[in-house]
């Protein structure tokens, strides 16, 4: 029973790093997936950050065979001598105590991305056990910590190896009382090591997987050029790389802005942006001065050319970024970010600067390069006649089904449920698949949408094209809330995307020719409030068909229903590979994978247990479907996430672009990881 009495007494204090594991979330973001490899990211970034001031030049990340991290440079060293005010040395004080570093006054670092101070001291707190081993002053030096507690004073072990051999090592096990699951993945660790080694040309990041006996070294001096040729790489480009690098110093300090873009033959856009190394997902105002900058000089020159009239309205700040790659790099003294994760940029001042740096830029690149101009120019006219084409065409579908009374699609088994938070929606293929799960469904909330033949891929088509296939049309439709024609698209494009899949840019109107702002009425183009489930399962069969279809389906969702994704609407039905049976049908199990399927078959009594392994849903009689995919108590779902918008970006491009070669090497780098293959 709660108590009624509320005093001073009542108050708890948490000290040292005792806020931080009573509230991990507030710190590090979750603790999930991504908390857990945050951890990684804010090691690294410390490194990363003597990198910058030219201290270091070898960053090695291992992931050790006990499932432990360590991260190494050879910077110059946490201090370890004692701090003149706290009594403690300079090591202890960093990894003890929240908003402790050397970046506070910008003496000992120009840029950096650790500002806060809480980053290395998080990590600490949240492990089971950290280890730091320093060398400095010709000296090394160890210390270590449990769950943020130190256990043994400095210890000097041992000399090095000269006056050159110095550098940082931090090692930790993360504490499973924390984050449920521990397990690292390594395409996210290589895939921020790999953005780091653009970002700094010149570094050498090395990744040691100990578990897997392998080692990866990324050094690229290309640079941001670079950069936009990787992204690239599974498409056609337009033009060589645009590369920009320009240093300001501005009233509140230095600044510099580094900008590489390539435009590709794809529909989609790609835009990556960080602020001192620190990837910014949700983007911010450097991006903001960006698009804007980019809006203002392509349309400047396509009214030159006259490609648009006097009495044409301007390109929208959508047409303008079509089939467009670009990495935008800024370095301040003061980063403003949003939140210890640092996902998105709020410094105000930084807009005009990229706007007029990059404005300035890109004019002189249009000039210079009149070909690659008017490549440019073609596709983005073509882009703003298929935009308008696909507003046409999603108008006539709300009209229709207007006229219709509604409008549901006729192959739609819809649930009784009016309440959208109690439904739920299954997307399943063919009539088989959807005949046993409509006789399998609870029909107060269950409904179901049988599709025919594999969807549109939507990445190698324009959403006008996509409108016009009756199977998107009929899931449009079917889900209510419309269509996000300003789609996520993966970038992090102009600002925040809100709960309406509308990008809202932050900066002040520059002129007519900087406007970016979209028509009013594309704020009804998506509306989460109007989805008639808020479950949207993909049900499809266990083989590559079925892989290939809910491949097809979460890439249209992803291009143009993005806050459908970011909301955690979309789920993945796991139906059981294997079913087993004895005693004549009597006693059956099921298996969803081939691990289970040992341990069930030894659970099962009696001899020689029957095993019949499922290849579609229409194998499955419609009580075997309901009791092992679709009832909730039962059931297992994935549920889809986004924790790398750019990374999912690529990933697609590559899995479903036109170009073969680097989906070859995908699969033969890949290929000894597929467990279940259906030939």
């Amino acid at each position: 029973m709660l108590s009624s009495e509320y005093d001073a007494a009542q108050i708890t204090v948490l000290k040292g790093l005792e806020a931080v594991r009573h509230r991990p979330a507030m710190y590090i973001g979750d603790t999930d997936v991504r908390g857990l490899h945050h951890l990684l990211v804010e090691v690294v970034d410390n490194s990363i950050d003597e990198a910058m001031g030219g201290h270091a030049r070898n960053i090695d990340v291992t992931l050790h065979a006990d499932n432990c991290l360590s991260v190494r440079d050879d910077g110059r060293g946490i201090p370890v001598d004692i701090h003149p005010e706290e009594g403690i040395p300079g090591v202890t004080l960093a990894l003890t105590v929240l908003h402790a570093g050397g970046k506070f006054e910008g003496k000992n670092y120009k840029f950096s991305g650790g500002l806060h101070g809480v980053g290395v001291s998080c990590v600490n707190a949240l492990a089971i056990w950290l280890e730091v081993t320093i060398r400095r002053n010709g000296k090394v030096y160890y210390q270590r910590f449990e769950r943020g507690i130190p256990q043994t004073d400095v210890l000097e072990i041992g000399r090095t190896n000269g006056p050159d051999d110095t550098g940082t090592e931090v090692r930790w096990l993360a504490d499973p009382e924390i984050f449920p699951k521990t397990d690292y993945h390594e395409d996210r660790i290589t895939s921020r090591l790999r953005d780091l080694s653009y970002l700094t040309p010149g570094v050498r990041l090395t990744f040691v997987n100990e578990q897997k006996g392998s080692n990866e070294v990324y050094l690229h001096k290309g640079g941001l050029s670079a950069f936009v040729e990787h992204l690239n790489r599974a498409r056609d480009v337009l033009h060589k790389p645009f590369y920009l690098s320009k240093a300001r110093d501005e009233e509140r300090g230095p600044v510099e802005v580094e900008l590489a873009i390539q435009y590709n033959d794809s529909y989609q856009d790609n835009i990556l942006s960080f602020a001192n190394n620190i990837k910014t997902a949700e983007g911010g105002s450097h991006v903001s001065g960006f698009r804007t900058a980019l809006t203002r000089v392509i349309n400047s020159y396509a009214r030159k050319l006259g490609v648009l009239k006097e009495k044409d309205n301007n390109f929208t700040g959508d047409d303008v970024i079509e089939g467009l790659c670009a990495v935008i790099s800024v370095k301040l003294r003061n980063p403003q970010f949003e939140g210890q994760t640092k996902g998105k940029l709020g410094n105000a001042e930084i807009q005009g600067t990229v706007n007029s740096i990059s404005g300035e830029g890109l004019s002189e690149f249009f000039e210079q390069n009149p070909s690659a101009a008017k490549r440019i120019l073609e596709k983005t006219f073509t882009a703003a006649r298929a935009r308008e084409a696909a507003r046409k065409a999603a108008d006539a579908i709300k009209r229709a089904n207007a006229l219709d009374g509604g409008g549901l699609p006729g192959k739609l088994k819809d649930c009784i449920e009016k309440d959208p938070a109690k439904c739920e929606i299954f997307l399943v293929e063919g009539a088989s698949a959807g005949g046993s799960a409509q006789a399998g469904r609870d029909r107060r909330t269950q409904a179901i949408l049988a599709l025919r033949g594999k969807p549109l891929c939507v990445e190698k088509a324009r959403l006008d094209k996509a409108l016009d296939n009756e199977e998107i049309k009929s899931l449009i439709t079917a889900l209510g809330a419309g269509l996000a024609l300003n789609a996520l698209n993966n970038s992090n494009g102009g600002g925040t995307i809100n709960g309406t899949g509308n990008v809202n840019g932050n900066g002040a109107a520059l002129g007519p020719l900087d406007e970016v702002e979209e028509p009013a009425d594309k704020k009804k183009d998506f509306d989460l409030a109007r989805l008639r489930y808020h479950r949207v399962i993909i049900m499809t069969d266990a083989d590559v068909d079925g892989a290939h279809i809910r491949t097809l389906l979460l890439n249209f969702f992803y291009r143009y229903m993005g806050p459908l994704v970011e909301e955690g609407h979309v789920f993945l039905a796991q139906a059981p590979l294997y079913k087993i049976s004895t005693n004549n049908g009597k006693n059956v199990a099921y298996a969803w994978n081939d691990k289970e399927l040992a341990i069930k078959q030894k659970e099962i009594p009696g001899r020689n247990p029957h095993v019949q392994r499922f290849k579609g849903l229409g194998e499955m009689n419609a009580d075997e479907l309901a009791d092992t995919t679709m009832r909730p108590d039962i059931r297992k779902l994935m549920r889809v996430t986004v924790s790398d918008a750019s990374e999912a970006s690529r990933t697609f491009s590559l899995l479903l672009g036109d170009k073969v070669e680097p989906r070859r090497a995908f699969i033969e780098a890949h290929a000894r990881d597929v467990k279940d293959l259906d030939v």
